[in-house]
């Protein structure tokens, strides 16, 4: 196979806090003997997918000519609509196989347009797992998003603070926690042999509720959507199916969701989010616990 268009490769990434909420999207192009060329917007109330779904298609759209591309992501949505489900939605009339429209429609339909133009390997990789310009647009990306206001001066209920340092080479991970509550701070931390960082996530919590001693409102804070989502939207499901996902596998980390799930509803949790960039001085100092 010969090419004679035009090398690139691009980085591409989407955030979204809450989600669906206000988003950002972000992408950079790295050119031959060139210096890396950066592309960043925001969309005031929108979606993840519809973010990474963007960030794809502003670099595509940004190049003047074909060009022969290596796209990297860490959405499967992405790299598998682009290169799975593309052509039976075309097929279809943009309908799913339940003849249901196709989510973000309007965007599918553009990088379709952009996917004819040029030579395009679609490429997934884990996000936070150490590549630089994965790393690089995963930032560009958060810091897009407005900052939120954090109710660190509500001093009728507990803060916790949760934070977690994972090494992916040898599945070795470690939490620290640092509670408030008015003037008093209680810090726990721990760490666990092969694990993950999504669970690392889920003792956090787990640890700082377990060390409450009061019935009182509670605002917890941490950098994981897969936290926040599976403790708000997931979890009861989960439980009504006898912690299966909807397509019968057994729920990953079950035996820490059963254990959050009772402690849900023993307190009134409110869950915050936190982007790196906006990391309260408790979490800084509870991620110095992990290390």
């Amino acid at each position: 196979m010969t090419y004679d268009k035009p090398s690139v490769i691009i980085y591409s990434d989407g955030s979204c806090n809450p989600n669906p909420g206000p988003g950002g999207w972000a992408a950079v192009l790295l050119f031959p003997d060139q210096p890396p060329h950066e592309l960043t917007g925001s969309e005031p109330q929108t979606t993840n997918n519809r973010m990474e779904l963007q960030a794809a298609l502003e670099a595509l759209q940004s190049l003047t000519q074909p060009h022969q591309i290596l796209l990297y992501t860490d959405s499967q949505y992405l790299r598998q609509g682009i290169t799975e489900w593309l052509p039976n939605w075309q097929k279809r009339q943009w309908q799913t196989i339940d003849k249901r429209a196709v989510l973000n429609q309007d965007l599918w339909q553009l990088l379709a347009t952009q996917q004819a133009r040029h030579q395009i390997t679609w490429q997934w990789l884990k996000g936070h797992a150490g590549d630089k310009w994965n790393e690089r647009v995963d930032k560009l990306a958060a810091s897009m998003l407005p900052k939120i206001h954090l109710p660190l001066d509500d001093d009728q209920a507990i803060h916790i603070f949760t934070a977690i340092s994972y090494s992916g080479d040898d599945k070795y991970g470690s939490w620290g926690v640092v509670l408030r509550y008015r003037d008093n701070i209680k810090k726990i931390s721990g760490n666990e042999t092969n694990t993950s960082g999504n669970r690392m996530h889920l003792i956090s919590a787990v640890k700082g509720l377990q060390a409450i001693k009061k019935s009182l409102p509670i605002h917890l804070y941490t950098t994981s959507d897969y936290l926040k989502d599976g403790a708000t939207l997931w979890v009861q499901g989960w439980a009504k199916r006898n912690w299966q996902t909807k397509g019968g596998k057994e729920v990953s980390h079950r035996d820490i969701w059963k254990l959050l799930d009772n402690l849900s509803q023993t307190y009134h949790i409110n869950w915050h989010v936190v982007s790196k960039r906006d990391m309260p001085a408790e979490m800084r100092e509870a991620k110095q616990l992990c290390r």
